[in-house]
């Protein structure tokens, strides 16, 4: 089993869910709702693990916030 944080954002565009996985190529996709998006999420990921287990390329820490004046 696997665990993978996911940054999610909404496009302002289409109001589209879009999340990636930092640092796992080809590891994102989008959805209408936020549920749809774990599901396309689970699949694109479940079909990238089948060439084995991921070298992730970064590891994803958090998030900060920058004051700017």
């Amino acid at each position: 089993m696997y665990t993978f944080t996911a940054v999610i954002e909404r496009c302002p565009d289409t109001g589209m869910f879009v999340g990636y996985v930092p640092g796992f190529p080809g590891a994102h996709s989008q959805g209408g709702t936020l549920e749809e998006l774990n599901a396309n999420l689970k699949e694109v990921i479940t079909m990238l693990l089948e060439d084995g287990s991921p070298r992730l390329e970064s590891e994803f820490v958090g998030t900060q916030t920058v004051v700017v004046s």
